[in-house]
């Protein structure tokens, strides 16, 4: 039999940022993935660490950056490819009085940060932001179907990945081992995303799953190289193409993408910008979201050597290298996960 350290189910932003914890310490691994949960895969891919709705700070936002930063870079440097975008965001004023509550909000110190207190006049004679912008720094886009791809064919060529469903009734516990067909390990990392619910060790788990739509369209006249959050998030992707996103649908669980959401875009995207566009494509996921909005890790109450890294929800590019870090130090070392992403706080 062939032995690992870890067997980790799932190739998504949560999976390839616990890999890297294996590879800075030498562990060895197996991926399983089988390409059906599509969240990441069609994330917007944007790291904000202010929640632009209400002007409030993410949770644990510079922690979170002072991880990620570093790990994606190592990635590219890795894999030899580009994936990380440094990328200004403009949150669109629709008043005077959001203006102020935007300084307002700069003041404070989980904000003062990430927020710039120059307010950036609009230029653009396609958008219409009468009252202007304001900026949010350390922002960027990650194109997370580029890490994605490059990940997997990177675990193919090191013959640590393996292409089909994994199949949870395979699994026998044998002392302190698990085997899995000709493989034996030590530790199961469960990160499949919304497909945790077909998961019969972890699938009471609190997911209540989000389901997200985008489109990518083509602008040529828009030529802008920020993006803008507004009534929804417009993302450049270069060659005058552009992520519109994105919707919330908490009812159905599909990837298929539906006409309501495409009109819904479409609609809240003609409030402010003036040009013509082609829609190119269109793309659905379903978010894996968590009630109280914070990520869903830790050990199975009875199979000890069974873990859960899940619940990223909309902002898995920032939260993945914190909890994924959290994980790795709770197996490795026995240090306790912070009592707010810990799934033993739904006990």
């Amino acid at each position: 039999m062939k032995e690992v350290n870890y067997i980790v189910v799932g190739c998504g932003l949560a999976s390839i940022s616990f890999c890297e914890e294996l590879r800075a310490n030498n562990k060895t691994f197996i991926v399983f993935d089988d390409q059906s949960q599509k969240s990441s895969v069609v994330a917007a891919g944007l790291y904000n660490p202010v929640i632009l709705k209400r002007f409030s700070a993410v949770w644990k936002a510079k922690e979170q950056l002072a991880l990620s930063a570093p790990r994606y870079a190592k990635i590219e440097n890795d894999l030899n490819i580009k994936f990380d975008y440094r990328l200004p965001i403009l949150r669109r004023f629709t008043s005077i009085q959001e203006q102020n509550k935007w300084f307002s909000a700069s003041d404070k110190p989980l904000l003062e940060l990430y927020l710039s207190t120059n307010l950036v006049k609009n230029n653009n004679s396609f958008v219409d932001a009468n009252f202007g912008f304001g900026e949010v720094l350390h922002a960027g886009r990650l194109d997370t179907e580029t890490l994605i791809t490059n990940y997997r064919h990177f675990l193919i060529t090191n013959d640590s990945f393996i292409g089909t469903s994994f199949v949870h009734d395979k699994m026998e516990f044998v002392d302190e081992e698990i085997h899995y067909e000709n493989i034996k390990t030590k530790q199961i990392v469960f990160a499949e995303g919304f497909g945790v619910k077909n998961n019969p060790y972890f699938h009471n788990i609190p997911l209540a799953g989000s389901k997200g739509e985008i489109l990518k369209i083509k602008a040529p006249d828009l030529k802008i190289d920020y993006a803008i959050k507004s009534s929804v998030f417009v993302i450049p992707l270069g060659d005058d193409l552009y992520n519109v996103g994105a919707t919330y649908n908490n009812e159905d669980k599909t990837n298929t993408p539906t006409e309501l959401a495409k009109e819904e875009l479409i609609s809240k995207l003609k409030t402010f910008i003036t040009c013509d566009f082609e829609i190119i494509e269109h793309i659905a996921g379903v978010r894996p979201t968590v009630k109280d909005r914070r990520p869903l890790v830790g050990r199975h109450a009875q199979y000890k050597n069974l873990y859960v890294l899940n619940g990223l929800g909309t902002r898995g590019v920032m939260i993945a290298p914190y909890v994924s870090n959290q994980l790795f130090r709770l197996i490795e070392h026995g240090e306790d996960l912070e009592n707010e992403i810990d799934i033993s706080r739904f006990n």
